[in-house]
């Protein structure tokens, strides 16, 4: 039995597959070629100058040395995926020589952040309770921004990786009326990395390479929430 070919069709067939071959390899071109958005993150590291926050139950350090500890490590992971990062604090105070009001300090905060316009913020702090054997990080937002309330949930989910492993449960996050959530228009969140009255956290959190792989899974959450945005 013979197959008989038309010629004319032929030829149109391969025409067509082609042009799709040639158009799709300069979509994916093109799409190569647009520069990927950077973006912007602020970080806070809470407390600072006359402000130590909290202190540890043990160790007596403060909330924010453990703080700052903890935003250049997330820093530097940020900025090896691309992010451009702004801290409102690098050193022991916001203010110059640490002379100022708590006001001053908060308006230096949100200057900070309202200058750079960023894509979202993340503000560094750590919990206190009563009860010692309370622990865990926890994530809070400001109940009005429905896309602080989704970067809350992101970087919670991802820290609940952390907390499974170590509290043996997963929370929420929560709503919060705090300052740092209220005082730009962009996506806040602040991340209570653990209780420094829990004995546990407090020696966790002294650890460098504690703090290596909460960053991690904070900057995993950070991008769940810029991707999701993104679609």
């Amino acid at each position: 039995m013979f197959l008989v070919v038309d010629k004319r069709k032929l030829l149109i067939g391969i025409g067509i597959v082609l042009l799709v071959c040639i158009f799709g390899a300069t979509a994916v071109a093109l799409y190569c070629a647009v520069p990927r958005k950077e973006y912007v993150v602020v970080i806070d590291a809470g407390h600072g100058g006359g402000d130590a926050g909290v202190v540890g139950s043990k160790s007596g350090v403060s909330e924010a040395e453990i703080n700052l500890l903890v935003a250049f490590t997330l820093k530097k992971q940020l900025e090896e995926r691309g992010v451009r990062v702004v801290m409102t604090r690098e050193k022991k105070s916001v203010l110059e020589d640490g002379i100022g009001s708590k006001s001053d300090d908060f308006e230096k905060r949100k200057s900070i952040i309202n200058d750079n316009s960023p894509d979202l913020v993340i503000s560094i702090h750590q919990n206190k309770f009563p009860d010692s054997t309370r622990r865990g990080a926890q994530v809070f937002y400001n109940v009005s921004s429905e896309q602080g309330k989704s970067l809350a949930t992101a970087v919670q989910t991802s820290l609940n990786n952390l907390n499974q492993e170590k509290v043996g449960r997963s929370f929420s996050a929560l709503k919060g009326d705090y300052y740092i959530l209220n005082c730009s228009p962009y996506p806040s969140c602040i991340v209570e990395c653990g209780f420094l009255s829990n004995p546990n956290d407090e020696e966790l959190l002294l650890n460098a390479e504690y703090r290596e792989n909460l960053s991690a899974l904070i900057v995993k959450g950070t991008f769940a929430y810029l991707d999701e945005k993104s679609l």
